[in-house]
């Protein structure tokens, strides 16, 4: 067998997956989800699931609930 593991995205698609969060937009349509993926080499369901768990991660770090949509949540 010559499968690799899974190993998440390589230093290279974090550094355009980063770029796209802090600079472009931290929760991305559809459309500019799909283009942030080709860029990155990943499949929409990997970088929709980057996104996820990065804007949590971004939320829990500004002292917010990491699962609320808004500010009226």
């Amino acid at each position: 067998m010559s499968a690799e593991p899974a190993s998440g995205p390589t230093q290279d698609q974090v550094d355009i997956l980063e770029y796209n969060f802090n600079r472009v937009n931290k929760r991305p349509d559809p459309t500019t989800l799909c283009l942030i993926a080709a860029e990155a080499g990943l499949s929409e369901e990997e970088t929709e699931k980057w996104f996820k768990q990065r804007l949590a991660q971004w939320r829990r770090s500004e002292g917010l609930p990491s699962e609320c949509r808004s500010v009226t949540d």
